[in-house]
Protein backbone atom coordinates (compact mmCIF):
# COMPACT_ATOMS: atom_id res chain seq x y z
CA UNK A 1 0.00 0.00 0.00
CA UNK A 2 1.31 3.47 -0.92
CA UNK A 3 2.19 5.59 2.08
CA UNK A 4 -0.06 8.46 0.90
CA UNK A 5 -2.98 6.88 -0.92
CA UNK A 6 -4.90 3.68 -1.57
CA UNK A 7 -6.17 2.36 -4.89
CA UNK A 8 -9.82 1.70 -5.70
CA UNK A 9 -9.08 -2.04 -5.46
CA UNK A 10 -7.57 -1.63 -1.99
CA UNK A 11 -10.50 0.57 -0.94
CA UNK A 12 -12.95 -2.14 -1.97
CA UNK A 13 -11.02 -4.71 0.05
CA UNK A 14 -11.23 -2.50 3.17
CA UNK A 15 -14.97 -1.75 2.74
CA UNK A 16 -16.46 -4.73 0.86
CA UNK A 17 -20.01 -4.25 2.18
CA UNK A 18 -22.35 -1.90 4.01
CA UNK A 19 -21.66 -3.44 7.42
CA UNK A 20 -17.97 -2.58 7.29
CA UNK A 21 -18.78 0.97 6.18
CA UNK A 22 -21.28 1.49 9.02
CA UNK A 23 -18.74 0.23 11.54
CA UNK A 24 -16.23 2.78 10.19
CA UNK A 25 -18.75 5.65 10.39
CA UNK A 26 -19.65 4.63 13.96
CA UNK A 27 -15.98 4.56 14.99
CA UNK A 28 -15.57 8.12 13.68
CA UNK A 29 -18.76 9.49 15.22
CA UNK A 30 -18.70 7.63 18.51
CA UNK A 31 -15.06 7.00 19.36
CA UNK A 32 -15.96 6.96 23.09
CA UNK A 33 -19.13 4.90 22.81
CA UNK A 34 -22.54 5.42 21.23
CA UNK A 35 -24.42 8.53 22.37
CA UNK A 36 -27.77 10.02 21.43
CA UNK A 37 -27.54 12.51 18.53
CA UNK A 38 -30.46 14.46 20.03
CA UNK A 39 -29.85 14.79 23.77
CA UNK A 40 -26.29 13.47 24.04
CA UNK A 41 -27.21 10.80 26.61
CA UNK A 42 -24.97 7.72 26.60
CA UNK A 43 -27.56 5.42 28.16
CA UNK A 44 -28.25 3.56 24.94
CA UNK A 45 -30.03 0.29 24.15
CA UNK A 46 -29.07 -1.73 21.06
CA UNK A 47 -32.15 -2.88 19.11
CA UNK A 48 -32.57 -6.25 17.45
CA UNK A 49 -31.66 -4.85 14.05
CA UNK A 50 -27.89 -4.37 13.74
CA UNK A 51 -26.60 -0.81 14.21
CA UNK A 52 -29.99 0.50 15.36
CA UNK A 53 -30.17 2.12 18.80
CA UNK A 54 -32.62 3.67 21.25
CA UNK A 55 -31.89 6.41 23.75
CA UNK A 56 -33.18 5.70 27.27
CA UNK A 57 -33.21 9.40 28.03
CA UNK A 58 -35.36 10.87 25.24
CA UNK A 59 -36.62 7.67 23.60
CA UNK A 60 -35.16 8.44 20.18
CA UNK A 61 -34.56 5.54 17.81
CA UNK A 62 -31.47 6.33 15.74
CA UNK A 63 -28.56 5.09 13.65
CA UNK A 64 -25.20 6.58 12.73
CA UNK A 65 -26.95 8.35 9.83
CA UNK A 66 -29.28 10.33 12.13
CA UNK A 67 -28.68 14.08 12.06
CA UNK A 68 -25.99 13.85 9.38
CA UNK A 69 -25.90 14.60 5.66
CA UNK A 70 -26.84 10.91 5.20
CA UNK A 71 -30.07 11.34 7.20
CA UNK A 72 -32.91 9.25 5.73
CA UNK A 73 -30.83 8.36 2.67
CA UNK A 74 -31.59 5.00 1.04
CA UNK A 75 -28.14 4.81 -0.54
CA UNK A 76 -26.04 2.12 1.21
CA UNK A 77 -23.30 3.35 3.54
CA UNK A 78 -20.46 1.77 1.53
CA UNK A 79 -21.63 3.70 -1.54
CA UNK A 80 -21.56 6.92 0.47
CA UNK A 81 -18.04 6.05 1.51
CA UNK A 82 -17.05 5.33 -2.09
CA UNK A 83 -18.43 8.74 -3.14
CA UNK A 84 -16.33 10.35 -0.40
CA UNK A 85 -13.28 8.47 -1.66
CA UNK A 86 -13.96 9.66 -5.21
CA UNK A 87 -14.41 13.27 -4.12
CA UNK A 88 -11.19 13.48 -2.10
CA UNK A 89 -9.03 11.69 -4.68
CA UNK A 90 -10.33 13.38 -7.87
CA UNK A 91 -8.11 16.46 -8.16
CA UNK A 92 -10.58 18.36 -10.34
CA UNK A 93 -13.78 16.79 -8.98
CA UNK A 94 -16.12 14.13 -10.30
CA UNK A 95 -19.39 14.68 -12.15
CA UNK A 96 -22.69 13.28 -10.92
CA UNK A 97 -23.11 11.43 -14.23
CA UNK A 98 -19.76 9.68 -13.87
CA UNK A 99 -20.39 8.85 -10.22
CA UNK A 100 -23.85 7.45 -11.00
CA UNK A 101 -22.30 5.02 -13.50
CA UNK A 102 -19.61 3.90 -11.07
CA UNK A 103 -22.01 3.44 -8.15
CA UNK A 104 -25.03 2.02 -9.98
CA UNK A 105 -27.45 4.75 -8.87
CA UNK A 106 -29.38 7.38 -10.80
CA UNK A 107 -27.74 10.64 -11.85
CA UNK A 108 -30.30 12.52 -9.76
CA UNK A 109 -29.31 10.57 -6.64
CA UNK A 110 -25.61 11.10 -7.35
CA UNK A 111 -26.18 14.84 -7.82
CA UNK A 112 -27.90 15.16 -4.45
CA UNK A 113 -25.31 12.97 -2.72
CA UNK A 114 -22.41 15.07 -4.06
CA UNK A 115 -24.00 18.35 -2.94
CA UNK A 116 -24.55 16.92 0.54
CA UNK A 117 -20.90 15.88 0.70
CA UNK A 118 -19.85 19.35 -0.45
CA UNK A 119 -21.78 20.76 2.48
CA UNK A 120 -19.76 18.46 4.72
CA UNK A 121 -16.58 19.97 3.26
CA UNK A 122 -17.40 23.30 4.90
CA UNK A 123 -15.57 24.19 8.09
CA UNK A 124 -15.31 26.92 10.69
CA UNK A 125 -11.56 27.34 10.50
CA UNK A 126 -9.90 30.20 12.42
CA UNK A 127 -8.97 33.40 10.65
CA UNK A 128 -6.02 33.27 8.29
CA UNK A 129 -2.92 35.18 9.33
CA UNK A 130 0.79 35.77 8.93
CA UNK A 131 1.20 36.27 5.16
CA UNK A 132 -1.78 35.85 2.83
CA UNK A 133 -2.57 36.41 -0.83
CA UNK A 134 -5.95 37.76 -1.91
CA UNK A 135 -7.58 37.88 -5.33
CA UNK A 136 -10.96 37.73 -7.04
CA UNK A 137 -12.18 35.75 -10.02
CA UNK A 138 -15.43 35.29 -11.92
CA UNK A 139 -17.22 32.02 -12.63
CA UNK A 140 -19.63 31.55 -15.51
CA UNK A 141 -19.88 31.20 -19.27
CA UNK A 142 -18.93 33.84 -21.78
CA UNK A 143 -21.75 36.08 -22.95
CA UNK A 144 -20.92 35.44 -26.61
CA UNK A 145 -21.44 31.69 -26.12
CA UNK A 146 -24.85 31.99 -24.47
CA UNK A 147 -28.23 31.53 -26.11
CA UNK A 148 -29.76 34.84 -27.14
CA UNK A 149 -32.48 34.65 -24.45
CA UNK A 150 -29.83 34.28 -21.71
CA UNK A 151 -27.59 37.13 -22.79
CA UNK A 152 -27.68 40.23 -20.59
CA UNK A 153 -26.27 42.54 -23.30
CA UNK A 154 -24.57 44.74 -20.72
CA UNK A 155 -21.00 44.62 -21.98
CA UNK A 156 -18.10 42.21 -21.56
CA UNK A 157 -15.87 40.91 -18.79
CA UNK A 158 -17.72 39.96 -15.61
CA UNK A 159 -21.22 40.41 -17.02
CA UNK A 160 -23.36 37.34 -16.37
CA UNK A 161 -20.77 35.78 -14.06
CA UNK A 162 -20.55 35.29 -10.30
CA UNK A 163 -17.76 36.97 -8.37
CA UNK A 164 -15.60 34.89 -6.02
CA UNK A 165 -13.08 36.15 -3.49
CA UNK A 166 -10.19 33.93 -2.48
CA UNK A 167 -7.64 34.14 0.33
CA UNK A 168 -4.64 31.84 0.61
CA UNK A 169 -2.32 31.78 3.59
CA UNK A 170 1.23 30.96 2.60
CA UNK A 171 2.07 27.50 3.93
CA UNK A 172 -1.49 27.40 5.28
CA UNK A 173 -5.16 27.15 4.38
CA UNK A 174 -7.32 28.48 1.58
CA UNK A 175 -10.69 30.21 1.88
CA UNK A 176 -13.00 31.10 -1.02
CA UNK A 177 -16.55 32.45 -1.10
CA UNK A 178 -18.96 34.23 -3.42
CA UNK A 179 -19.29 38.01 -3.34
CA UNK A 180 -22.14 40.18 -4.68
CA UNK A 181 -19.75 42.70 -6.24
CA UNK A 182 -16.15 43.90 -6.11
CA UNK A 183 -16.80 47.20 -4.36
CA UNK A 184 -14.48 48.51 -1.69
CA UNK A 185 -17.01 47.80 1.07
CA UNK A 186 -17.44 44.18 -0.06
CA UNK A 187 -13.74 43.38 -0.37
CA UNK A 188 -12.84 45.16 2.88
CA UNK A 189 -15.50 43.09 4.68
CA UNK A 190 -14.06 39.93 3.13
CA UNK A 191 -10.61 40.79 4.47
CA UNK A 192 -11.80 41.76 7.96
CA UNK A 193 -13.95 38.60 8.28
CA UNK A 194 -11.23 36.18 7.19
CA UNK A 195 -7.79 37.64 7.99
CA UNK A 196 -6.39 38.40 11.44
CA UNK A 197 -5.49 42.02 12.16
CA UNK A 198 -1.81 42.76 11.77
CA UNK A 199 -1.26 40.22 8.99
CA UNK A 200 0.55 41.03 5.76
CA UNK A 201 -1.45 40.54 2.58
CA UNK A 202 -0.60 40.83 -1.09
CA UNK A 203 -2.99 41.71 -3.92
CA UNK A 204 -2.86 43.04 -7.43
CA UNK A 205 -3.32 46.77 -8.02
CA UNK A 206 -7.14 46.68 -7.81
CA UNK A 207 -8.14 49.93 -6.09
CA UNK A 208 -10.91 48.46 -3.94
CA UNK A 209 -8.26 47.17 -1.52
CA UNK A 210 -6.98 50.66 -0.75
CA UNK A 211 -7.61 51.79 2.83
CA UNK A 212 -6.68 48.69 4.83
CA UNK A 213 -3.19 49.73 5.90
CA UNK A 214 -4.38 50.90 9.34
CA UNK A 215 -5.04 47.28 10.35
CA UNK A 216 -2.81 45.33 7.95
CA UNK A 217 0.42 45.52 6.00
CA UNK A 218 -0.65 45.69 2.37
CA UNK A 219 1.59 45.38 -0.69
CA UNK A 220 0.62 45.09 -4.34
CA UNK A 221 2.00 43.87 -7.63
CA UNK A 222 1.06 45.72 -10.80
CA UNK A 223 -0.10 43.18 -13.35
CA UNK A 224 -1.04 45.85 -15.87
CA UNK A 225 2.65 46.69 -16.45
CA UNK A 226 3.78 43.08 -16.50
CA UNK A 227 4.88 42.89 -12.87
CA UNK A 228 3.98 39.56 -11.28
CA UNK A 229 6.66 39.09 -8.61
CA UNK A 230 8.49 41.73 -6.60
CA UNK A 231 10.46 40.16 -3.79
CA UNK A 232 7.90 38.49 -1.50
CA UNK A 233 5.01 40.32 -3.14
CA UNK A 234 2.99 38.14 -5.53
CA UNK A 235 -0.39 36.44 -5.84
CA UNK A 236 0.77 33.27 -7.59
CA UNK A 237 -0.54 31.04 -4.78
CA UNK A 238 -4.16 32.17 -4.93
CA UNK A 239 -4.07 32.28 -8.74
CA UNK A 240 -3.05 28.61 -8.75
CA UNK A 241 -6.28 27.95 -6.81
CA UNK A 242 -8.27 29.71 -9.56
CA UNK A 243 -6.44 27.65 -12.20
CA UNK A 244 -7.49 24.42 -10.47
CA UNK A 245 -11.06 25.62 -9.95
CA UNK A 246 -11.44 26.58 -13.61
CA UNK A 247 -9.95 23.32 -14.84
CA UNK A 248 -12.66 21.60 -12.81
CA UNK A 249 -15.28 24.00 -14.18
CA UNK A 250 -14.27 23.54 -17.82
CA UNK A 251 -13.23 19.90 -17.81
CA UNK A 252 -15.57 18.20 -15.31
CA UNK A 253 -18.63 20.22 -14.33
CA UNK A 254 -19.01 22.51 -17.38
CA UNK A 255 -21.45 24.60 -15.35
CA UNK A 256 -21.65 25.56 -11.69
CA UNK A 257 -25.04 26.93 -10.71
CA UNK A 258 -24.71 30.28 -8.93
CA UNK A 259 -27.12 28.92 -6.32
CA UNK A 260 -24.75 26.07 -5.44
CA UNK A 261 -21.42 27.76 -6.21
CA UNK A 262 -20.49 28.15 -2.54
CA UNK A 263 -20.74 24.36 -2.17
CA UNK A 264 -18.43 23.81 -5.13
CA UNK A 265 -15.99 26.25 -3.52
CA UNK A 266 -16.14 24.24 -0.29
CA UNK A 267 -15.26 21.11 -2.25
CA UNK A 268 -12.21 22.63 -3.94
CA UNK A 269 -10.89 24.38 -0.83
CA UNK A 270 -11.39 21.17 1.19
CA UNK A 271 -9.13 19.26 -1.18
CA UNK A 272 -6.50 21.97 -0.76
CA UNK A 273 -6.85 22.04 3.04
CA UNK A 274 -7.97 18.96 4.97
CA UNK A 275 -8.04 16.87 1.79
CA UNK A 276 -4.50 17.78 0.77
CA UNK A 277 -2.89 15.11 -1.41
CA UNK A 278 0.08 15.05 0.98
CA UNK A 279 -2.21 13.47 3.58
CA UNK A 280 -3.07 9.77 3.45
CA UNK A 281 -6.37 8.91 1.78
CA UNK A 282 -7.84 7.56 5.03
CA UNK A 283 -6.91 10.79 6.84
CA UNK A 284 -8.72 12.75 4.14
CA UNK A 285 -11.79 10.54 4.58
CA UNK A 286 -11.61 11.11 8.35
CA UNK A 287 -11.61 14.88 7.77
CA UNK A 288 -14.65 14.70 5.49
CA UNK A 289 -16.54 12.39 7.88
CA UNK A 290 -16.06 14.83 10.76
CA UNK A 291 -17.87 17.47 8.70
CA UNK A 292 -20.85 15.20 8.00
CA UNK A 293 -22.06 14.84 11.57
CA UNK A 294 -24.54 17.37 12.91
CA UNK A 295 -25.54 18.64 9.46
CA UNK A 296 -28.70 17.91 7.53
CA UNK A 297 -29.27 18.80 3.88
CA UNK A 298 -32.50 17.72 2.21
CA UNK A 299 -33.25 17.53 -1.50
CA UNK A 300 -35.94 20.13 -0.86
CA UNK A 301 -33.22 22.49 0.42
CA UNK A 302 -31.15 21.84 -2.70
CA UNK A 303 -33.83 22.28 -5.35
CA UNK A 304 -36.23 24.64 -3.59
Amino acid sequence: MCKDTISVFQFMEIFPNEGKAIEWFESKRWANGVSCPSCGDNQITSLKRDHFYKCKGCGLNFTVRTNTVMHRSHIPAHKWLYAMYSLVTARKGISSLQLSKEMGITQKSAWGLLHKLREACGSNDPLLGNVVEIDETYIGGKEKNKHAKNKQNKGRGAVGKQGVMGIRERDGSVSAFTIPNSSRATLHAGVYNNVTAGATFYTDEFRSYIGLTADYTHETVCHSIGEFVRGMAHTNGIESVWALLKRGFNGVYHKMSFKHLDRYLKEFTFRLNEGNVKAHTMDRLDAMASGMFGKRVTIKNLVG
